[in-house]
C-alpha cells in the first residue's frame, strides 16, 4: 500500500520546544506505514506560552492525540479533562488522547522503562530498586515502578527543587500503593552503598554522563557494582556511559535508555490506535547502530 495523506488521515503529533531533533515523527510514521494505518505524526515547536492556544486548535481539528516534551509536560495537566493515575501522582503528561473532545492525559515514560527492563528477562516486581535522581525521567520511573508493585525503592537526589517535589510524590505513592519508598540525599556515601547492596536494580535517572560530558559518572565508588545487580541508565547518548562501562566491567547486566524511549512511544501509539507498534521493525530501523 502506498503511504499518502488522504482526506481521512488522522493527525497525531508532538508539542514542545525544541522538537526538531526528535525521532518520534520517524518512529510513529514508520509504524503507521507498517500497519497500513491512515495516520500521520508531525512535530510542532510550541512552548508553554502558546500551549493552550495550540491544544485548543488541535482539539477543534479533531486530532486523535499528541505527545508532550519539555517544557510542556507539567502545564498540560491543567488542560486535560482526565488524568491517568501516574500523571495525577506525578503532575506531568507526555501523551494526550482525544476521545470526541474529551482529553485524557497519560505519562508513558515509566511504562517504557518497566517494559524495557522486562524485555531483558529481568524481573524486578516484588524486589528493591535504588534510583539515582528525582527529576522528570526519574519521577516517571519511580511512579510506575511503585504502581507496578516493585516492593521497595530508595531514591537519592541532591537537596534541590526536585528533592522537595519527590517528597510530595512519595507521600502520594504511600497513600496509593504498598511500595516502601525512602528519599535520601547524596551526603552519606555509606547509606548509598548499603541501599545498592540490598537492591536488585540500580537506575541512573539523571543526565550525569550524557554527551558532551561523557567523562562524568554519578557513582564514584565502583565497589557498589556486583554481578547480580542489574544496572540501567536513562541516557542513550552515548550508548554506553561511564556509569554503564563501570557496571559492565564488574560483570553487571546493563541497559541504556534507548529501549525506554522506544517503548514509551509504543505505549502512546497503542493508546491512539488500539494496536501494538511493530517495535522490532522500528528498533531495527531507528535504534540499531
Amino acid at each position: 500500500m502506498a503511504y499518502e495523506i488522504t482526506g481521512h488521515t488522522v493527525l497525531t503529533g508532538l508539542l514542545g520546544s525544541p522538537v526538531a531533533h526528535s525521532i518520534s515523527p520517524m518512529m510513529h510514521n514508520e509504524a503507521f506505514r507498517q500497519l497500513e494505518l491512515d495516520y500521520a505524526y508531525l512535530a510542532f515547536d510550541v512552548g508553554t506560552d502558546n500551549l493552550k492556544t495550540a491544544v485548543d486548535g488541535l482539539k477543534v481539528m479533531g486530532v486523535r492525540g499528541f505527545n508532550l516534551t519539555m517544557p510542556d509536560k507539567n502545564l498540560m495537566c491543567s488542560m486535560v479533562d482526565k488524568l491517568s493515575p501516574a500523571s495525577e501522582i506525578g503532575g506531568a503528561v507526555n501523551t494526550v488522547v482525544n476521545d470526541n473532545g474529551v482529553l485524557t492525559g497519560y505519562t508513558t515514560d515509566g511504562i517504557g522503562f518497566m517494559r524495557a527492563v522486562s524485555e531483558t528477562g529481568v524481573d524486578i516486581i516484588g524486589k528493591k530498586m535504588t534510583l539515582l535522581g528525582a527529576g522528570g525521567a526519574a519521577a516517571a520511573i519511580l511512579i510506575q515502578a511503585a504502581l507496578d508493585k516493585v516492593a521497595e525503592i530508595s531514591v537519592f537526589n541532591i537537596r534541590d527543587e526536585f528533592f522537595t517535589r519527590a517528597e510530595k510524590t512519595i507521600e502520594k505513592l504511600h497513600e496509593k500503593t504498598d511500595c516502601k519508598i525512602n528519599l535520601y540525599d547524596f551526603s552519606d556515601p555509606e547509606v548509598l552503598k548499603k541501599e545498592i547492596a540490598e537492591s536488585a536494580i540500580l537506575v541512573n535517572g539523571t543526565s550525569i554522563g550524557m554527551a558532551p560530558k561523557t567523562d562524568r559518572c554519578i557513582i564514584t565508588d565502583d565497589s557498589v557494582f556486583r554481578k547480580d545487580l542489574f544496572v540501567f541508565d536513562v541516557i542513550y547518548n552515548p550508548e554506553e556511559t561511564l556509569f554503564l562501562k563501570k557496571a559492565k566491567a564488574a560483570g553487571c547486566q546493563t541497559l541504556n535508555g534507548l529501549n525506554m524511549l522506544l517503548y514509551q512511544g509504543a505505549a502512546s501509539f497503542e493508546l491512539w490506535t488500539g494496536k501494538e507498534m511493530p517495535v522490532d521493525i522500528i528498533k531495527e530501523k531507528y535504534f540499531s547502530r
